[in-house]
């Protein structure tokens, strides 16, 4: 039996390759087909991988990108132009007291088991190195490039746990990805610029009451590029009752440290929370995105959940407690989706919580999708940088235009630059540029090497990812915007506002550790923990 699946596979991959199939729906004929003939059930995707690169290796077939793409599985995984790695701290006890979160025996606050990650990370022991590596493992068994990496270290509130143990985590990541034993975190981080798998954005979680300038500077020092806040709402009264230990003002007060410091942040925002309901709820996002003392860069909007081991499970056994019906939550999600502006994105809609965990609450895992397919049907659309990617709708003859969003946020200037098709439906390629708000005080900045100078706090082009060390503008056979040059043309844009508009004479960028040699190319170079570049040709405002 053995031997004939192993012939299935060959015979599979030779059709496959001479027949050049356009879509995965060609592949699954073919696949059903060739097994009927074998008379047993169709090779998965990943097996038919392992043939193909072991029919490559042994010169028997000729290399084909486009197949390899075609038998990704779950494509979507790098379709964004990296690939998220998520990487769970041990348990360690949190300081919040928050009413929703569960608490599990062997798992970081708000952790259960069932959910992948978690359990992945229990398996392995809570062992950073083993996380990562396997993952990347996992990843290319199922056909996916690893060369950009983005980090995500979950499992409460990060900046809670000893500092000691912080160092040792993130140098253990690094060493997974650049498959090397270094002795310190920083020799691992200067690795990471030519290693295969180049660690480009690294996140964290914390409370908002957490962040200081002394934590912003430590933060940086890890390479930390994006920082999550469980932020949950933006009334007082309701994070009172929830008894989260939180106040809007230091909300605020995290939001512009971070951002003046070049951080994209991201709003962990919870619906249906007690002291809460549809009308607040709603109101809660116009707040978010009216008012200029928020607006963060990403979302994630989670449903309350009930579950065991947490004060709001008792509260829900007494009827104190009563979630949304799930008809009214997607309602919800539809209100809040189609008045989302064009530089946010929307990470999840839903937690991997497993529904057996879940004793009150909604328990539609694709809630996402569900809330897209009701908008398609109401003629609805969500224009967050999400649901405007271009994944694989990228076709090299479509002419793209650049579009300009300003706004105020966090006392300083936000500039939103992108590359999209003209009815804004697809993004290709996008930079945040931020004129922080001491250039608007007349105060020097806190960091020093960030004084008078504008930030990009992010760069990424979408589509099918292609390895950072492609040449910058070389055309690919692969049908992917990235490396024609996108990025560089949104930066020379960013460059020419902030001296012309601004008068600036300093570019910084908030790099991941594997990106920095990609600024080097156009001329930036590391001070202190950032890209920096001297422009030339600017007129002081002053």
């Amino acid at each position: 039996m053995k031997k004939t699946n192993q012939n299935l596979k060959k015979i599979l991959i030779e059709k496959l390759i001479r027949a050049k199939p356009k879509n995965r729906e060609a592949i699954n004929e073919f696949k059903r087909k060739i097994a009927a003939e074998f008379k047993t059930s169709p090779p998965s995707n990943v097996d038919l991988l392992e043939t193909y690169h072991t029919l490559v290796k042994n010169k028997r077939v000729k290399k084909t990108k486009e197949l390899e793409r075609l038998l990704l599985t779950r494509p979507v995984r790098s379709l964004s132009g990296i690939v998220n790695v998520s990487v769970l701290t041990k348990p360690y006890p949190c300081p919040g007291q928050c009413i929703f979160c569960p608490s599990e025996k062997g798992f970081p606050k708000s952790y259960l088991t069932g959910e992948p990650a978690a359990d992945r990370a229990k398996f392995l022991n809570f062992n950073p190195y083993l996380q990562v590596k396997k993952r990347i493992e996992m990843l290319r068994e199922q056909g996916h490039p690893t060369d950009k990496i983005e980090l995500r270290i979950v499992g409460g509130t990060w900046s809670a746990y000893p500092k000691q143990y912080q160092t040792w985590f993130i140098k253990k990541c690094f060493q997974a990805s650049n498959q090397n034993r270094h002795k310190t975190l920083e020799n691992a981080q200067k690795a990471n610029a030519k290693a295969k798998n180049k660690i480009v954005g690294l996140s964290i979680e914390t409370r908002p009451d957490f962040i200081g300038k002394k934590e912003i500077l430590r933060l940086r020092k890890l390479g930390v590029t994006l920082v999550e806040l469980g932020v949950q709402t933006v009334f007082d009264d309701v994070l009172k009752k929830c008894q989260t230990g939180l106040t809007v003002r230091k909300i605020e007060k995290a939001t512009q440290l971070l951002k003046d410091a070049g951080f994209k942040v991201l709003y962990q925002v919870m619906l249906n929370l007690p002291g809460s309901n549809l009308k607040k709820d709603l109101e809660a996002f116009k707040i978010l995105f009216g008012n200029e003392r928020f607006r963060p860069d990403w979302l994630k909007i989670y449903p309350c959940l009930v579950c065991q081991n947490s004060l709001l499970y008792q509260w829900w056994q007494k009827g104190q407690y009563r979630p949304y019906s799930k008809e009214d939550l997607i309602n919800l999600l539809i209100q809040i989706k189609k008045t989302l502006p064009f530089w946010v994105r929307v990470a999840r809609i839903f937690r991997d919580i497993p529904a057996q965990k879940i004793k009150a609450g909604c328990k539609t895992s694709n809630l996402r999708e569900v809330v897209q397919k009701e908008m398609l049907a109401q003629n609805l659309f969500c224009r967050c940088i999400r649901c405007r990617e271009v994944k694989e709708r990228y076709s090299p003859e479509e002419k793209i235009y650049l579009f300009r969003e300003d706004y105020s946020a966090s006392a300083g200037k936000e500039i939103f630059l992108s590359f999209e098709n003209q009815k804004r439906t697809k993004l290709f390629s996008l930079l945040r540029l931020r004129i922080p708000s001491f250039y608007f005080s007349g105060e020097s900045h806190f960091i020093k090497v960030l004084d008078k100078a504008a930030i990009i706090r992010e760069l990424q082009t979408f589509g099918f990812q292609l390895p950072v060390s492609k040449s910058i503008g070389k055309r690919s056979s692969v049908s992917s915007p990235q490396h024609k040059g996108l990025g560089r043309k949104l930066i020379q844009e960013a460059e020419k506002i902030a001296k012309k508009e601004f008068g600036l004479k300093k570019m910084a960028v908030i790099s991941g550790v594997g990106v920095r040699q990609y600024y080097r190319k156009l001329k930036y170079r590391l001070n202190d923990t950032y890209m920096i570049k001297t422009l030339k040709g600017a007129i002081s405002k002053n």
